[in-house]
C-alpha cells in the first residue's frame, strides 16, 4: 500500500496502517539512531520512545508526504536527549565496543574517528544522506534547514572526511 494512504489511515485511527508504516521505517530508524548514539541498547530505547511519540501524535500530521521527516525528527529529538541525559550522568571513558555495528561486522576506527572529527550538525547531516539515505530536500525538512545550506555542508563535511582518512 502506498505510504501516504498508509499515512492517512494511521491519522484516523488505524493501528494495522500504523504498524505497517512501523515495519517500513524500522530499520532506518535504527540504523540512524545506532551510528548517532553507538550503542545498540540506546538505539532501541531512542527508536521505541519515536516510535511511541509518533503514535501518540500521528493525528497532528498534517501533510501525509512529511511523515519521513517528521518522524526523523522525532528520533532526532530522542537521540538528542539521550546524548544529554549520559553526559549528564558521567563523563565515563569511551566503550571499547563503540565500533561494532549489530550484525556483527566492524566500522573502521579511523572512519568512525572522522566522523567524530565534525560538528554534531554535519554528522548528523553526513548520517542522515548516507545511512538513512534521504536527499538534501528531506534533511533540509527535518534539520529545518535550506536544501542548498544542506547539500554545501554535507559536501565539505564529506570533503573533511575524505581528508581525514587520507
Amino acid at each position: 500500500m502506498d505510504g501516504n494512504k498508509l499515512v492517512k489511515k494511521a491519522r484516523d485511527g488505524d493501528k494495522h496502517a500504523f504498524a505497517a508504516l512501523y515495519i517500513r521505517y524500522k530499520d532506518s530508524l535504527y540504523r540512524y539512531a545506532y551510528y548517532k548514539l553507538r550503542s545498540a541498547e540506546d538505539a532501541n530505547d531512542a527508536v521505541s520512545a519515536c516510535v511511541t511519540q509518533a503514535y501518540m501524535g500521528i493525528c497532528s500530521i498534517r501533510n501525509e508526504k512529511a511523515f519521513s521527516s517528521w518522524l526523523f525528527r522525532i528520533l532526532y529529538r530522542e537521540c538528542c536527549a539521550i546524548i544529554r541525559k549520559k553526559t549528564q550522568l558521567s563523563f565515563a571513558e569511551i566503550d571499547e565496543n563503540r565500533y561494532a555495528v549489530p550484525d556483527g561486522t566492524y566500522i573502521r576506527s579511523e572512519l568512525s574517528e572522522a566522523l567524530d572529527s565534525l560538528a554534531a550538525e554535519d554528522r548528523d547531516i553526513v548520517l542522515l544522506s548516507v545511512v538513512a539515505g534521504y536527499n538534501s530536500q528531506e534533511i533540509a525538512q527535518m534539520l529545518r534547514m535550506n536544501p542548498s545550506t544542506v547539500r554545501s555542508r554535507l559536501s565539505r563535511a564529506l570533503g573533511r572526511m575524505r581528508q581525514f582518512l587520507e
